[in-house]
């Protein structure tokens, strides 16, 4: 064999050496692929809210919504429409991430519902120092429940810390300007409510 032939034979053996090695990478991935879970009311959805998700969504392959359903509670949007407002306000997220992300609902405990929807991380937002001690018990409870799940923190973005979802929602309906705290969207939404509830 010449110096071509035996350099083309290890070029061959090298190329399907690399392409066992990328197939395995790629099975890996898909079968270690990292599902986030990130849960709240969204009555409405907020800045405050995106600017977690956006974040979020950097960190995993796949990101949960979930939107709590509490029978006791009577909320400004109904389970459908807050559904709606997620898709609608994920959607470029999404795209600018390259991940999928699925807004769904639960009933029950949040980590129960990241076991069931697969997340191996719970994402949580942190405002100020009352947000971190109340989540800091959350987590540790969580983690007492539900062991193989990580807790992230996440601290909100200093323009939007301040943003409140149960404030937005009472500056809404008493006809104050929610502009600077939701979407253009999501303002018309509020002020369609707002409007509902007058007449």
């Amino acid at each position: 064999m010449g110096y071509y032939d035996a350099e083309k034979a290890i070029r061959q053996r090298f190329d399907r050496s690399a392409a066992v090695e990328f197939g395995f990478a790629a099975r890996l991935h898909s079968v270690m692929s990292r599902i986030g879970f990130y849960s709240g009311s969204f009555d409405p959805v907020t800045l405050g809210h995106t600017d977690i998700i956006a974040r979020a969504a950097r960190l995993v392959d796949r990101l949960v919504i979930g939107i709590g359903v509490h029978p006791s509670k009577a909320p400004l949007f109904s389970d459908d429409e807050r559904v709606e407002m997620l898709d609608a306000e994920t959607r470029a997220i999404a795209a600018a991430a390259g991940i999928e992300i699925d807004v769904v609902t639960f009933s029950d405990l949040a980590v129960t519902a990241a076991h069931r929807f697969g997340a191996s991380v719970i994402f949580r937002g942190l405002r100020d120092g009352t947000d971190f001690d109340y989540e800091m018990q959350i987590a540790n409870m969580n983690g007492q429940m539900a062991p193989s799940g990580q807790t992230v923190f996440l601290a909100a973005s200093p323009e939007v810390r301040h943003i409140a979802a149960n404030l937005v929602r009472q500056i809404a309906l008493m006809g104050g300007d929610v502009t600077p705290f939701v979407s253009k969207g999501v303002a018309l939404r509020l002020a369609t409510k707002a409007k509902s509830k007058q007449t």
